[in-house]
């Protein structure tokens, strides 16, 4: 089994370093992550500017850019041989809800589902890194669980993983949840520079709105190792129907 780590943290990030210890344990595994944190950089690519790949003192491999980047120039060019799975993290704070659709840690693991290569994205539930170990122990004994069952072989697929950080011990059963909804993010801080211009800063994430039973955020919040399948396909296939109705009765026809 060949397995493929990036993140967004950055390669020196202590969730990365916990992945790979326990990864490499169970799989050849090599480590492709951004030179610096790209937290929130979602599915972005570099295409202005030249990407560098870099090898640190530790055998992991670095680059210049986005967490997508990495995975993209390795399936693209720098590996030489097709991973059986990626994996992105361990992230350092929670990736749920809506906070899916900014993530540095599911582009990552995105890029490689969009390869058609099986791919998983962990994040733990706060940051600090707090039992990041345990966490690592966690994604260790699903993927093996995974190799077992022949999942690995299967169609591809994308999932998105959060763990508590709590002692291996203390971490329940995984459960198999859809996305919660989060409230709008908190008002633009702003600040003067030195200079007398304004600067702005993005405000926090903003409370979950929807964290009902069935949802990442009511299961993480009795302990779980939460873990929710996703898909690319944006497609709002339940309002075609009325989109089609509409587009009748405004008689839209084809040019002559």
């Amino acid at each position: 089994m060949k397995i493929l780590i990036s993140n967004d943290d950055g390669f020196r990030a202590e969730g990365i370093v916990a992945l790979y210890e326990a990864l490499k344990t169970i799989a050849e595994v090599e480590v492709v992550a951004p030179e610096h944190n790209n937290s929130a950089k979602s599915n972005a690519l570099t295409l202005h500017t030249p990407l560098y790949v870099n090898r640190a003192d530790n055998g992991f491999r670095y680059v210049n850019g986005t967490p997508a980047d990495c995975v993209h120039i390795a399936l693209t060019g720098l590996l030489g041989y097709r991973p059986d799975l990626v994996v992105s993290g361990i992230n350092n704070g929670a990736n749920m809800g809506d906070d899916t659709l900014y993530s540095g840690t599911v582009g990552a693991a995105m890029e490689g589902f969009l390869f058609g290569i099986p791919a998983i994205a962990v994040s733990q539930m706060e940051k600090g890194w707090a039992h990041v170990d345990a966490a690592a122990q966690k994604v260790k004994q699903l993927v093996a669980q995974m190799k077992s069952g022949d999942l690995l072989q299967a169609q591809p697929w994308l999932l998105n993983v959060n763990i508590p950080n709590l002692p291996l011990d203390q971490i329940r059963s995984p459960k198999l949840c859809r996305l919660g909804r989060r409230h709008a993010a908190e008002p633009v801080i702003t600040q003067v520079d030195p200079r007398g211009q304004t600067m702005y800063w993005i405000g926090n994430a903003g409370p979950a709105m929807d964290d009902s039973e069935g949802t990442d955020f009511h299961a993480a919040k009795l302990g779980h190792m939460v873990v929710t399948p996703l898909k690319v396909d944006l497609t709002e296939h339940q309002s075609l129907e009325v989109w089609s109705s509409a587009f009748e009765r405004w008689h839209v026809t084809e040019p002559s």
